[in-house]
C-alpha cells in the first residue's frame, strides 16, 4: 500500500526546500569578532586561523567598512598589547591598544554598526589568566571584580556600545553593572558570556591574542560535562542584570543553548570559535569536506538550537552570501 503521508513533498527543489525552511539567517545576526594588536605596520595573518588577521587601526577599519557594507550587525574587538603584566594595567589604559582601538572605530563607526568589546584580563596579563592572582597563584575573583569594574568604565568611555564580560568570574556582572550605572554609563550594554566552557576549541584563539597562558582555566571556566550548570550560570546573569547572555563555544554546546534560549528572558548568543573555525577551514583545506556547505550548516545549527546572535569569524563571506541569495535559509542553496 503507498503511503499517503509523504513528507517528500515539502522537500522535492531548492525553491520548495527554500520556502519551507524553519531556521533562515539574517545578516544582522552575525557579529565580527576581531583582533587588534599593537606595533603593527600592516596585517599579521594568524597561522591557526586560515583568513584572519591580527589588525592595525588602519587596517581594522577598512574590515569594519566591508562588514558594514556586508550588513553585518556589530563587530566584537580584542586587543592585543605589546606589553603585559601581572594585573593587566594595558586593560584600563586609555591608550591601551583595546581602549584605542574602541575609540578610533567607534568615532567613525558608531552610528553603522554596534562596536563591542572583549572584557577580559588574559589578553593582558603576563600570567595569561582572566583574573589578577592570589598569593598562591590561584585566580582572586573578589580582586578581578575591582578589575572588570575599571575596565568596563575605561572601555564604555571610549565608546563601547555592548561590553563582552568573558571572564568567568563570579558575581561580575553585578559589579560591572554597578560601576557603570555610578558611572553614569546606563544605557551600555552588558553581554554576559554566561556558559562559557573550558574547551580545547579555544587553541587557535591563544594565538590570535598571543596568550601568555600556562596551565588552564579549569577553576573559573566551565567543566564540559554540566549541561544544567550551564543554565544556572545563565540565569544567575540575567538576575544580576546582564542585557544579554552567551553561550561559548557553539557547535559541541547546542544542548546547553537550547536550555539557555528556552528559558531566557533575554536575547542568547553563541560564539562559534576559533576552534571550530579551524577544524572546517583545515578539513576543506585538504578536500575532506565541502567547505560552503559546512559552513552554512554549522550556523544552521547554531541558530536553529536558539541563538538570536552568532558571533562568527565568516560573518562578512556568510552575510555577503546572505544578501546574494535574498536573505533566504542558508541551508536552502543545494
Amino acid at each position: 500500500m503507498s503511503p499517503t503521508i509523504r513528507p517528500r513533498r515539502l522537500r522535492q527543489s531548492a525553491p520548495m526546500r527554500r520556502l519551507m525552511a524553519e531556521t533562515r539567517i539574517h545578516p544582522a545576526q552575525l557579529v565580527l569578532p576581531m583582533f587588534v594588536a599593537e606595533g603593527l605596520s600592516e596585517p599579521r595573518p594568524i597561522g591557526s586561523m586560515p583568513g584572519q588577521v591580527q589588525h592595525t587601526l588602519d587596517s581594522a577599519a577598512q574590515e569594519v567598512e566591508r562588514a558594514i557594507e556586508a550588513g553585518v550587525g556589530g563587530i566584537m574587538l580584542f586587543g592585543v598589547p605589546q606589553e603585559k603584566d601581572a594585573v593587566g594595567s594595558g586593560a584600563t589604559d586609555p591608550d591601551g591598544i583595546l581602549n584605542r582601538a574602541t575609540a578610533f572605530l567607534a568615532e567613525r563607526f558608531g552610528d553603522a554598526t554596534v562596536v563591542q568589546t572583549d572584557l577580559c584580563l588574559d589578553e593582558f596579563t603576563d600570567h595569561g589568566h582572566c583574573g589578577v592572582l592570589a598569593a598562591d597563584g590561584s585566580v582572586d575573583n573578589d580582586a578581578t571584580l575591582e578589575r572588570y569594574a575599571a575596565m568596563a568604565i575605561a572601555q564604555a568611555e571610549a565608546g563601547s556600545q555592548i561590553l563582552g564580560l568573558s571572564g568567568m568570574m563570579d558575581g561580575q556582572v553585578e559589579r560591572v553593572r554597578a560601576a557603570l550605572d555610578e558611572a553614569g554609563h546606563v544605557d551600555t550594554a552588558i553581554l554576559a558570556y554566561s556558559a562559557k566552557y573550558a574547551t580545547a576549541l579555544y587553541g587557535p584563539f591563544r594565538e590570535a591574542v598571543d596568550s601568555s597562558l600556562t596551565g588552564d582555566r579549569k577553576t573559573y571556566q566551565q567543566d564540559p560535562a554540566n549541561r544544567r550548570e550551564g543554565l544556572r550560570e545563565a540565569l544567575l546573569d540575567i538576575a544580576e542584570g546582564a542585557d544579554i547572555v552567551m553561550v561559548k563555544p557553539a557547535s559541541l554546546y547546542l544542548d546547553v543553548l537550547a536550555d539557555v534560549a528556552a528559558a531566557s528572558d533575554v536575547p542568547v548568543w553563541a560564539y562559534q570559535v576559533s576552534g571550530e573555525y579551524a577544524m572546517v577551514e583545515a578539513a576543506a583545506a585538504n578536500g575532506w569536506i565541502d567547505r560552503d556547505r559546512m559552513i552554512a550548516e554549522s550556523l544552521t545549527s547554531i541558530v536553529r538550537a536558539g541563538a538570536d546572535v552568532v558571533l562568527t569569524y565568516w560573518a562578512i563571506e556568510q552575510a555577503q552570501l546572505l544578501g546574494t541569495m535574498g536573505l533566504g535559509s542558508m541551508g536552502g542553496r543545494s
